[in-house]
């Protein structure tokens, strides 16, 4: 446990050490964030011809109002303590990629379904897209990282007896 709450506290420092470096966040959070409004818009505008994207922004065309998809709100954070997870527990590098790779795609999606709720919220009730923005969704982010990771090591656990009672050739 010692090893692991170790490997994992350095990771999340190291990892979030980078995401806040000033090239990381234009070369790659700030497109990250640009893509999710892309795709956000893409997946509203064939129930919701007012909404518009543009950079980071989800907007809509008749009333003004807009939400901005800015760093801490794109998923990433969220990937950065997965990953740290990941790497902080015993298995195979390959069990970790695709632990990572399995559970980011998890949490863009509910990344988002969070981004697409915050629009139609803040559209209707400001007072509900607070409460959501600041207190709900990101425990349901956080809760989604942690179901994820878990499901994963359960994964991980089974291969593991699965190997251990394989059974094994021996040269004759």
């Amino acid at each position: 446990m010692v090893r692991f709450l170790g490997i994992f506290g350095v990771s999340l420092l190291v990892l979030f050490r980078i995401d806040m470096l000033d090239s990381v966040q234009r070369t790659v959070i700030a497109p990250w964030s640009d893509w999710l409004a892309v795709v956000s818009g893409l997946l509203m505008t064939p129930f919701d011809s007012d909404v518009m994207h543009s950079g980071r922004l989800l907007y809509s065309k008749s009333t003004g109002f807009a939400v901005s998809i800015e760093a801490g709100c794109n998923g990433i954070e969220a990937a950065i303590v997965l990953l740290a997870g990941v790497l902080a527990f015993p298995a195979t590098w390959a069990q970790k990629a695709w632990g990572f790779i399995a559970g980011f795609g998890t949490i863009q999606v509910a990344n988002l379904l969070r981004i697409i709720s915050l629009y139609y919220l803040g559209r209707w009730n400001m007072e509900w897209f607070e409460f959501a923005h600041l207190y709900l969704w990101q425990a349901l982010i956080m809760l989604d990282v942690l179901v994820v990771w878990l499901l994963w090591i359960r994964w991980v656990g089974r291969n593991a007896v699965q190997a251990k009672n394989a059974p094994t050739a021996h040269a004759i």
